[in-house]
C-alpha cells in the first residue's frame, strides 16, 4: 500500500489526478439514508477519498452486480476462543468482511498475565484486519478459581495508553463492582472515561443501574428481548451475540430495528473454524436477521456504523470520503457472501496474508497438571441430595438442578441412564494441585470422556465422563500434547486436537483446526453426546460468573450466591 499525504487524498478525492484504486460498476449501500447507488469508489492509499462520483484510477476492480458495504466490525470476542493464532483468525474471517475486530485476550491472560496480552499487540501490529484490544479487566474472573495469572491495576495501566487498545474488557466480576470490591473500584477509576465493556447476564432493575454507573458502556450478555431492552433503556449499547454456545440472535432480532440500530452492535464471543466454516461469521449474523425479518439498514447498521460508534473508532463504519477503506464487496444484502473484501485498502486475498509479518507464540509447555488416577474423580459424602449442573443447549446460562445420587462405597458414581456424569476440574497452572468434582446433566454422554483445556476463563483441566480410567488417560493425554481437546473411550485415545500455545490455541492452519474439530465432534457423538458443541459448552460449565451453578477447580458454584457450595 502506498504512502500517502493529506494532499494526495485531497487531490484525488476532487478527480484532479487519478486515484490509486476504483471500485467501478457497483452499487454502494449507503447507511445514513438505505439506499442503493450507483457509483465509484475511489481509494488513495488506505483511505476512501470518493464516493457518488465518477473516478479515473490509476487501478481500477470492475465490481459490476456487486453491493459494497462498510466492513464489518465484531464488537466482543476472543480470538483465542477460534482456536487458532490471531494470524490465522485474520486468514479465516477478513475474506468473510470481518475488517474490525475488538478483542479481550482474557483466556491468554488467565494463563501467563501480560505476557498474553501484549502477545495479541503484537500480532494485531502485522495482520489484514485491525485487531484492537481491551484490556482484561477480571483476571481472574472470582476469588473462586485457580489461574495461572492475576492482573492488577498496576500490570494495566502501562498499557492502557498502547495505540491498539480501547479501553477495558467486559467487568463481569458483576458482584465486586455492585460490593464495591477495592480491586474492582481501583480498575474502574483508573480507567474513567475510557471505555469500559460490561458483562451483566440477567442483570436487571437498580442493580443495573448501579452496575452502569461504574462507567460501563456496553454489554454483550443480554438473552431475551425484555433484558435487552431494559439494557438500551439506560444508555447501554447491546450487542448481539452468535457463538458457537451463546446463541442469542433469536431471541434479540426484535430489537434490530431502525429505530433502536444506533445502539446495536453485533458480536461472536466464541466462536470455532469449525462454525465459521459450516455457518460463517459475522456474514452468518447478518444472514440471520435479516432471514429473522430485521431491516436489512439496521441489520448492515449494527455490523458497522453503529459499532464502530460504540467503540469509539471514527475513522470507519461508512463507504464515506475520509473513512478507512474497510470494505466488503457481496452478492446481496440478504445472501451476504462477499466475494472481495478490501482491509485498509489492501485486496484480503492469500498474496497479502502471505507477506504479513508473525509473532512467535508464548506460553509454551503451560500445563503444568499433577498426575491423577481413576480414583481422583470419586466424589465422596454421605448425603444422597446432590446438586447437579443442568445444560440448557445454545446457552451458557446453566440449570441449578437437584438430584439424589446414593453413595456407593463411599463414592457418587456417574448414572448413564438418567444422563447424570462426571465433571472434574483439575488444577494446570502447577499452583496447588486442586481437583474438584460434581455432576452435570446434558451432555448424553453414555461412555468415556472429553476433556480440554479451553476452560473458561481460569482454563484448568475440565473434564466430564462415564468411565474414571477414562477421565484419567484423557487429563494425562492433554499434558502430553501441551493442552487441547481429547475423546477416550475403553482406554484409547479416539480423537485429539493440540492446542499448545497457552492450551488454546493450535499452531496449524485454520483448515486443518476444522478438520481435526470434525472428527473431535463425531468422536464425541459416538459416545452418545448430544451437544453440537461439546467442547465450547463444557468450557462455560467452569465459568462462575454466569448463573445458575457451575464449577471450578475449588468445587461447585452457586453463581447465585457468589460462593463455593460446602
Amino acid at each position: 500500500m502506498p504512502d500517502r499525504t493529506l494532499a494526495d487524498r485531497i487531490d484525488q478525492g476532487r478527480g484532479l489526478v487519478p486515484a490509486d484504486l476504483v471500485l467501478k460498476g457497483g452499487r454502494v449501500f449507503d447507511l445514513i439514508t438505505g439506499d442503493l447507488v450507483e457509483t465509484d469508489v475511489a481509494i488513495c492509499g488506505d483511505t476512501i477519498v470518493g464516493v457518488f462520483g465518477e473516478y479515473v484510477g490509476k487501478r481500477v476492480l470492475d465490481v459490476s452486480g456487486k453491493i459494497l458495504v462498510p466492513g464489518f466490525i465484531d464488537t466482543h470476542l476472543h480470538i483465542e476462543s477460534s482456536l487458532v493464532t490471531p494470524h490465522e483468525f485474520d486468514r479465516c474471517v477478513t475474506p468473510r468482511g470481518v475488517t474490525t475486530a475488538i478483542c479481550d485476550p482474557h483466556e491468554i491472560a488467565n494463563v501467563c498475565g501480560v505476557p498474553g496480552i501484549r502477545y495479541f499487540l503484537e500480532s494485531a501490529a502485522q495482520t489484514l484486519m485491525d485487531i484492537r484490544v481491551n484490556l482484561s479487566s477480571c483476571v481472574p474472573s472470582t476469588h473462586m478459581e485457580t489461574t495461572g495469572a492475576r492482573l492488577e491495576v498496576g500490570d494495566l495501566v502501562p498499557l492502557m495508553d498502547h495505540p491498539g487498545v480501547i479501553g477495558l474488557a467486559e467487568f463481569m466480576n458483576y458482584p465486586g463492582v455492585l460490593m464495591k470490591d477495592p480491586g474492582c473500584l481501583a480498575k474502574l477509576e483508573a480507567f474513567a472515561g475510557r471505555h469500559i465493556d460490561g458483562h451483566a447476564p440477567l442483570l436487571r432493575g437498580n442493580d443495573l443501574n448501579g452496575y452502569i454507573s461504574a462507567g460501563i458502556r456496553t454489554e454483550h450478555e443480554a438473552t431475551s428481548y425484555e433484558e435487552g431492552l431494559e439494557k438500551l433503556r439506560k444508555g447501554m449499547r447491546v450487542l448481539i451475540r452468535e457463538g458457537s454456545v451463546s446463541k442469542d440472535l433469536h431471541a434479540l432480532a426484535g430489537l434490530i430495528t431502525e429505530r433502536f440500530s444506533p445502539y446495536i452492535c453485533l458480536c461472536t464471543d466464541d466462536r470455532n473454524p469449525l462454525d465459521i466454516g459450516e455457518h460463517g461469521h459475522l456474514d452468518h449474523m447478518i444472514r440471520t436477521a435479516i432471514g429473522l425479518g430485521a431491516p436489512a439498514l439496521a441489520v448492515y447498521r449494527a455490523a458497522s456504523l453503529s459499532a464502530a460508534e460504540a467503540f469509539g473508532l471514527k475513522d470507519r463504519g461508512l463507504i464515506a470520503p475520509g473513512k478507512r477503506a474497510d470494505i466488503a464487496v457481496i452478492d446481496t444484502l440478504e445472501g451476504c457472501h462477499a466475494s472481495l473484501v478490501l482491509a485498509r485498502g489492501v485486496v484480503a486475498d492469500e498474496a497479502a496474508f502471505a507477506a504479513r509479518g508473525w509473532t512467535e507464540p508464548v506460553a509454551r509447555q503451560s500445563v503444568k497438571a499433577r498426575p491423577v488416577t481413576a480414583g481422583s474423580f470419586r466424589t465422596g459424602g454421605n448425603r444422597v441430595e446432590t446438586p447437579v449442573i443442568g445444560i440448557l443447549p445454545g446457552k451458557i446460562i446453566t440449570e441449578h438442578l437437584t438430584f439424589d445420587v446414593a453413595p456407593m462405597d463411599g463414592d457418587k458414581r456417574p448414572d448413564v441412564d438418567r444422563d447424570l456424569v462426571k465433571i472434574a476440574v483439575v488444577e494446570r497452572h502447577g499452583v496447588n494441585g486442586n481437583i474438584a468434582t460434581g455432576f452435570v446433566k446434558g451432555f448424553g454422554l453414555e461412555r468415556g470422556a472429553i476433556a480440554s483445556t479451553v476452560c473458561h476463563d481460569h482454563h484448568n483441566i475440565a473434564v466430564v465422563g462415564a468411565d474414571y480410567e477414562d477421565m484419567a488417560l484423557a487429563v494425562s493425554r492433554l499434558g502430553e500434547i501441551e493442552g487441547g481437546f481429547v475423546v477416550v473411550a475403553g482406554g484409547c485415545v479416539l480423537a485429539e486436537l493440540a492446542l499448545p500455545v497457552a492450551g488454546l490455541m493450535s499452531l496449524l492452519s485454520f483448515e486443518e483446526v476444522r478438520e481435526k474439530l470434525v472428527a473431535l465432534r463425531a468422536a464425541a457423538k459416538g459416545l452418545g453426546v448430544v451437544l453440537e458443541e461439546p467442547f465450547l459448552q463444557l468450557a462455560f460449565l467452569c465459568l462462575p460468573v454466569i448463573p445458575h451453578l457451575k464449577i471450578t477447580d475449588m468445587g461447585m458454584v452457586d453463581v447465585d450466591r457468589f460462593e463455593v457450595m460446602p
